[in-house]
């Protein structure tokens, strides 16, 4: 027998997740059915130039907005509210302890004052936010909360993007919280055991990211400056081609005979010492000395034999993430489950899946 609540309950309205890199910008679209499973109901990538975003910028606003225009139109979408991410980067967070029982104005007021302490900038030309966490791991009578700020005019950049793209921007995160978020959903399908350590990292096209997470919570996290576009480039020199024809051409493997061996092979190597290196400043600044479990996610996490090379490097076993594993494909949609490009598409689909939020 159906209860009032059920007959009452509404779909949470529709969202987009809308990714912003360096090199593409990449859209999903998520449902879920009553049982849980998630429907991918679209997805779709738009090639961007590296000049048109620098260090987590917009510097050129019109031909960012032709591209996501591009994007929107071609993904078939009629959804117009969508989650975006800051760069991680562009975002100062900090863990306070504050007396439990406070209004909300008060916690306001007390997050404000904190902030103005750490950032280095004025605090009136910040956005700020903060969650709580629980009860203080330090205090008994307080509670944890997380401050989260972003230059406002940052921000304002994000909603005027997306409003000139013709969408209502709903929610603004920040990438290394939808990239944890996204390991702990995997976490909650039973891919980890209780107390087990899961590397996460994250390869995009100038930066590879490391996060080190236990029991969903973060242990540790640092970048390193490279990423998969020191593949384009090498290809661009060796073969002559422009950033553009290289970047097509690396994703579409149209190269010549000598490109695993002279160009390829090489590239996996130095990626999988890069993330070798991550990993042993994680153990030389923390008590750990090993971790369970590597997952490779981003755009570049997708080349062929990158996941061996770095469990060769690192150690401990290493897959590569794919972020539509499990979830139901309607006909006549563009699944990307088991695709080259899925690992791309991890923070997209942390964002759509914002929608759900309760």
């Amino acid at each position: 027998m159906l209860g009032l609540g059920s007959l009452l309950r509404r779909e949470p309205e529709a969202m987009i997740g809308l990714d912003i890199g360096s090199s593409s910008a990449k859209l999903v679209e998520l449902g879920r059915q009553r049982s849980g499973q998630w429907i991918l109901l679209g997805c779709d990538s738009e090639p961007l130039s590296s000049a048109w975003t620098v260090d987590g910028r917009v510097a050129d606003f019109e031909a960012t907005v032709r591209a996501l225009r591009r994007l929107v139109a071609r993904s078939g979408t009629r959804t117009r509210k969508a989650a975006m991410a800051l760069p991680s980067a562009a975002v100062i967070t900090r863990r306070i302890a504050l007396p439990a029982g406070l209004s909300e104005r008060e916690l306001q007021s007390q997050v404000a004052a904190e902030a103005d302490r750490y950032l280095p900038y004025p605090v009136d030309e910040a956005s700020l936010d903060f969650c709580p966490l629980g009860p203080s791991l330090t205090t008994g009578d307080d509670i944890d909360l997380l401050i989260a700020s972003a230059r406002r005019e940052q921000v304002e950049e994000f909603q005027s993007l997306a409003e000139a793209a013709g969408l209502e921007l709903e929610v603004l995160d920040v990438a290394s919280f939808v990239s944890r978020r996204m390991a702990a959903n995997l976490n909650s399908q039973g891919a980890e055991h209780p107390g087990a350590t899961l590397a996460l990292v994250e390869m995009a096209a100038h930066t590879t990211s490391l996060q080190v997470i236990q029991n969903d919570q973060l242990l540790y996290e640092r970048d390193q400056a490279v990423g998969g576009a020191q593949l384009t480039l090498q290809i661009q020199q060796r073969y002559g081609l422009s950033p553009e024809e290289a970047e097509v051409r690396k994703r579409g493997a149209s190269l010549p005979d000598d490109y695993p061996m002279a160009v390829l092979q090489p590239f996996l190597q130095t990626m999988a010492q890069e993330v070798a290196r991550l990993l042993q400043f994680f153990y030389t600044s923390t008590a750990y000395g090993q971790v369970d479990r590597m997952l490779l996610a981003g755009g570049a996490a997708a080349l062929a034999g990158l996941a061996d090379a770095v469990h060769r490097s690192s150690g401990p076993p290493c897959s590569v993430a794919d972020p539509f594993q499990g979830m139901a494909i309607p006909d006549g949609r563009d699944g990307r489950t088991g695709r080259l490009d899925a690992p791309a598409y991890w923070i997209a689909c942390g964002l759509a899946m914002r929608r759900f939020d309760p």
